[in-house]
C-alpha cells in the first residue's frame, strides 16, 4: 500500500546530495531540517528554491505537528548513524503523522530493522517497527561512493505504514516487554519478565523462549497472556 503523500521532510541534508534528488520529484512539498550552521548557509545559496523551509531545528527535539501544519508527512534522510535509532523511536512516538520513512542507516542497523525473528540482529527496534510498518531492505550502498569513505557500509530501508491503527493488546505493556525481553536476550521470557509474572500463569510456551524466538504477533499473545490476568 502507497501513502499518496505529497509532504516530504529530509532529516540531516548537510551539502544536499540528496536534497538535488529530492527536488526533481514532482509535487513534493519539500522541507529540510538541519542543526549543522555550516550547512544551512550553504544551502541557501545553492538550493535557493528551499526558501522558507529550511528548518534549523533538532529533529528530536521538534514538534512534529506543527512541521506541515499537523498534516502527515513523509521522512527521508542519510541519517547520522550515532542517533538514527533515536530517529525512528521520534517516528514511532509520532507514527499516526509519518506514513513513510525512507533512509540511509549505517547497514547493520538497516538490517536489524528488516530482521525477521531468529536471529541476533533482531531486536527491540526490529519488533517495534515491524508491529507497525511494512520494511523493506533497498540496497547496500558501498563505502566508496562517499569522500571521505565511512568506515561503514550503509544500507537504505523504506518503511511504510501497516494499517494497524493501534495493537490488539495494551500497547504501553507491549514495549515495555519488548524491551525487558530484549535487555537480557539471552534469558528466557520467564526469568526476563519475572517482575511481571507475579499472577500470571506461566505454563505457556512463549515462557521457555528467548525473545528473538517470538514475532511480533507472538508478543502481541504474551502480551495479552500478561495483561489479561
Amino acid at each position: 500500500m502507497h501513502h499518496e503523500c505529497s509532504n516530504l521532510l529530509e532529516i540531516g541534508p548537510g551539502m544536499g546530495a540528496l536534497t538535488e534528488f529530492l527536488l526533481k520529484k514532482e509535487g513534493i512539498r519539500l522541507k529540510v531540517m538541519e542543526i549543522d550552521r555550516e550547512s544551512i548557509p550553504y544551502l541557501e545559496e545553492h538550493f535557493p528554491v528551499l526558501s522558507g523551509n529550511i528548518i534549523e531545528q533538532d529533529f528530536l527535539r521538534s514538534n512534529t505537528e506543527t512541521l506541515f501544519k499537523g498534516e502527515p508527512f513523509v521522512v527521508a534522510g542519510n541519517f547520522p548513524y550515532n542517533i538514527s535509532s533515536q530517529i525512528l523511536f521520534k517516528c514511532l512516538d509520532n507514527k499516526e503523522l509519518i506514513p513513510e520513512i525512507t533512509g540511509m542507516f549505517q547497514k547493520e542497523v538497516a538490517e536489524r530493522i528488516a530482521e525477521p525473528p531468529g536471529s541476533k540482529q533482531y531486536g527491540i527496534l526490529s519488533v517495534l517497527m515491524q508491529a507497525y510498518y511494512q520494511i523493506d531492505y533497498c540496497f547496500t550502498v558501498d563505502e566508496h561512493v562517499f569522500d571521505p569513505p565511512p568506515k561503514v557500509k550503509s544500507g537504505v530501508i523504506r518503511c511504510v505504514r501497516n494499517e494497524r491503527k493501534a495493537l490488539p493488546c495494551n500497547e504501553q505493556l507491549f514495549k515495555q516487554i519488548v524491551k525487558m525481553g530484549f535487555n537480557q536476550r539471552r534469558k528466557t521470557l520467564r526469568n526476563s519478565l519475572k517482575s511481571l509474572l507475579a499472577e500470571v500463569d506461566t505454563s505457556h510456551p512463549y515462557f521457555t523462549k528467548r525473545p528473538e524466538q517470538l514475532s511480533v504477533e507472538d508478543f502481541i499473545a504474551l502480551t495479552n497472556l500478561i495483561s489479561n490476568e
